[in-house]
Order: C-alpha cells, then sequence, then structure tokens
C-alpha cells in the first residue's frame, strides 16, 4: 500500500510540473550569459522598488533588459530585442507603460507575462531579489 501511495504521488508531482508555454528558444536571439546585480537605492534603477515601473538597462544581452516589478519581492527581466525579428534588423524595444514596443514591426509585448501577438515571446531571465539588490541572469 505504502508504494502504492508513493507511486501516486510521484506521478501527481511529474505531471503537475509544466512549464507556461513559453518557450525561450528563439532562433533570432542568441543565448548570452546574464549577470546584472542592480541597486534600487541608486537613481537609475530607483523605479523597480514601484510594481508595473519597468526599466531598461543596456549593454546586457542582445540589446539590453528590460526589468520590471510585478508584485512584492517578484520582478521580470526580458531582452529588449525584439523577439520576431533579427537581431541586426531593429533597434531595442522601447517601454510604453507595462508594454515593450519592438520597433521594426510596432508589436507590443506584455512586460508581465512577456507575450505579444507573434510567434516568439520575450526572452525571459531568471531574476532574485535580496535586499535592495535585483540580480539578473541566466
Amino acid at each position: 500500500m505504502k508504494k502504492i501511495c508513493l507511486f501516486i504521488v510521484f506521478v501527481s508531482v511529474l505531471f503537475s510540473c509544466s512549464d507556461n508555454g513559453n518557450s525561450n528558444k528563439n532562433p533570432y536571439i542568441p543565448n548570452y550569459s546574464i549577470n546584472a546585480y542592480l541597486d534600487t537605492n541608486l537613481p537609475l534603477y530607483n523605479n523597480l522598488k514601484y510594481i508595473s515601473n519597468p526599466v531598461f538597462v543596456a549593454n546586457y544581452g542582445a540589446k539590453g533588459l528590460i526589468i520590471m516589478k510585478t508584485g512584492e519581492g517578484t520582478y521580470n527581466a526580458f531582452d529588449a530585442a525584439c523577439p520576431n525579428q533579427a537581431v541586426t534588423s531593429c533597434t531595442a524595444m522601447t517601454i510604453d507603460g507595462i508594454n515593450a514596443v519592438c520597433s521594426c514591426d510596432k508589436t507590443s509585448y506584455n512586460l508581465f507575462t512577456g507575450l505579444g501577438n507573434k510567434e516568439y515571446p520575450m526572452k525571459q531571465y531568471r531574476v532574485e531579489a535580496s535586499g535592495t539588490v535585483v540580480h539578473v541572469y541566466n
């Protein structure tokens, strides 16, 4: 009986572990190593203290990073490269409220989900917050 219960628990966990359907495998955006530490006490990153106030950070990834606080202690970080265009064909996406807009095709991507109305979502990176420091990495 104990083995059956363990098997049921194992199978339940196995099938409950799934991704959100978004793939970080994008043929247009190369995989760059990201390891950024952003102190929200600095004026450049101060908006990261507040929910729904995205910040652009240059010199990381393909075209920079767009980072936004999505809740208490939670953040999203995305590459600023247009996810459905060749990296060399577009400039970095621009921030428009809680959206990022591609300069080439004017597609708008939600910064809470990374989704737009195209095949690929925005390329997402991992984020951890500790005190006033936000760590973005992959």
